[in-house]
């Protein structure tokens, strides 16, 4: 078993992409999946010409709008290698949910187009990725259009996110004179065919050395020189590239490519798989979790509700962090203080599903959720292992939600509830109101769309949102808090959140800061505290 877990650990690699709208990144996910081997005809998410949608936008809505809205699990195995790819949202208005799943994955691309560099999302979503130490890869993308050189590139990660960067590769030429890519480490030459596929199937690919006299036939005098003198001032000028500033996230290892025409994206997936981390040990109340651990332990980042729009069923996605799960087994619930049964677990290829008989360290699988399951819950092999919870952030739009149709109530409360768990939404109770229009809070405002589609088309409630003025939320911790004289200072509500902790909607910035100078002895967070925090605080103990 000893040898078997490390193995198996030092195969796999979990990774997320982040970007800003637009960069590519679903198509760069797509196309890593053809060169991976896991599809055989990559679809693009705008273009006509394309006979089917992109493989990771599952959702009806998303297929419609042409946008990701959710994250998808994507699985597959290239080179030995067992690659979990998490596909995230690039729309801002679903930013939260990209934050939770970085806290599932060991390492993130940061795909930059090379047009636009680095743009407001990307410098958002970095931020995360620093917080968190992983390592971050760059795929500067769209070289198949005109866009700004490479060295002012490079100049702007310094200055605008502060990371240093090594290129792996160097693009030779841009727009319609992009021929290809140069690896600095094997000295070879990558000259790419599109052959007209519009990107669907692989290029074909001729690699040649830069010191044999065929490389004079593959590139002109003028490409070559361009060339040589791009290098010279890369290798007197540039960063050294080490391995251990790589995996500490200080020094990002950066190509250049483009994903619709397949250019460049191979030789990508090899130098990122070679470089980028195993899984890494995991923070728990009792220290790290490494994941050569024998005893199976994992934590649940994610729940998706109606991937089968023929079995409403609920799936909650767990990150293995150690051990070896098997199917049937049972592990110690944290929050529940119990055992239960982790039931029908899956891989995932988007909505697409296949039963497993186990899982490693690294692996991304779903469990069949009862209603058991929360974001952040851990499962392990006996109690005492509890893991950092994922963060759940202060929503920044507000609405009461109401039923359309009374006699459809209890399927919009029961809609609200689970996506709510899912994270779609928060869900706030008014004080002695319970249910009773209960208010809803986003990090973006597209989220009331997906909220009033999915209510309606997975649940048959037509709702109605009625807009609240309030563009803060703030958890309250501290001592003697009294939700009722806090209300009348005006400019404020206080609400109640699932777990009961209290909540304070504040109009605007300067609400916010009077209550922060009139109330010193209480904590405003814009992060919602562990249950366990929130207590020990609340009691001063």
């Amino acid at each position: 078993m000893t040898n078997e877990l490390h193995r198996e650990v030092a195969r796999r690699r979990t990774f997320a992409i982040i970007s800003h709208p637009d960069a590519g990144k679903t198509t760069l996910t797509e196309k890593l999946l053809l060169y991976g081997g896991a599809i055989h005809l990559a679809g693009s998410v705008k273009a006509k010409r394309a006979r089917r949608h992109a493989t990771s936008d599952w959702m009806e809505l998303e297929k419609e709008r042409g946008i990701s809205v959710t994250s998808s699990v994507l699985q597959f195995v290239y080179r030995d290698h067992a690659v979990n790819l998490l596909d995230t949202p690039g729309h801002q208005d679903f930013s939260e949910d990209t934050y939770r799943t970085l806290a599932a994955a060991d390492a993130a691309v940061m795909l930059i187009d090379a047009a636009k560099g680095v743009e407001p999302q990307t410098k958002k979503l970095f931020k995360v990725c620093r917080m968190r130490g992983i390592p971050i890869f760059t795929f500067v993308n769209k070289l198949d259009r005109y866009g700004r050189e490479p060295l002012e590139l490079m100049n702007e990660l310094e200055q605008v996110l502060g990371i240093r960067s090594y290129p792996m590769n160097w693009p030779i030429g841009m727009g319609p004179e992009f021929r290809g890519v140069y690896d600095r480490q094997a000295r070879v030459v990558h000259v790419f065919s599109a052959e007209g596929s519009h990107g669907e199937s692989e290029v074909t690919e001729r690699s040649v050395s830069i010191d044999s006299d065929e490389i004079k036939r593959v590139l002109t005098d003028v490409e070559l020189a361009k060339l040589h003198e791009d290098i010279e001032l890369l290798d007197i000028g540039g960063d050294e590239f080490t391995r251990e500033k790589s995996d500490a996230g200080q020094l990002t290892p950066m190509f250049f490519g483009s994903a619709m025409t397949n250019f460049g994206v191979r030789p990508f997936l090899d130098a990122f798989l070679e470089l980028a981390p195993a899984p890494t040990p995991r923070p728990t109340t009792q220290g790290p979790r490494e994941p050569t651990n024998p005893k199976f332990a994992g934590f649940v980042f994610k729940i998706q509700a109606n991937m089968d729009p023929a079995h409403r069923d609920r799936i909650a996605f767990m990150r293995v962090v150690s051990g070896r799960y098997v199917k049937g087994m049972s592990a110690f619930h944290s929050r529940l203080g119990k055992e239960v049964r982790l039931a029908k677990p899956s891989q995932f290829m988007a909505a697409e599903r296949t039963s497993i008989e186990d899982a490693w360290p690294g692996d991304v699988i779903g469990l069949f959720d009862p209603g058991q399951y929360r974001i952040g819950d851990t499962l392990a092999e006996g109690a005492g292992v509890e893991f950092e919870g994922v963060p759940r952030f202060s929503p920044e739009f507000f609405a009461v939600v109401r039923s359309k149709d009374p006699l459809r109530r209890k399927q919009m409360e029961k809609g609200l509830e689970q996506l709510s768990e899912e994270g779609t939404v928060q869900i706030f109770q008014q004080l002695q109101m319970g249910m009773k229009d209960p208010i809803v809070g986003v990090v973006g405002a597209l989220q009331f769309e997906v909220l009033q589609y999915r209510l309606e088309h997975e649940y048959g409630a037509k709702i109605a949102l009625d807009r609240l003025p309030f563009s803060h939320a703030r958890w309250v911790v501290g001592p003697n808090f009294d939700p009722k004289a806090f209300d009348w200072e005006g400019n404020r509500q206080t609400v109640q959140d699932r777990d009961g902790l209290p909540l304070v909607l504040f109009r605007d910035d300067w609400a916010l800061q009077h209550a922060e100078d009139k109330h010193p002895e209480l904590k405003f967070l814009s992060e919602a505290p562990q249950l366990r925090q929130a207590t020990a605080v609340a009691t001063g103990s």
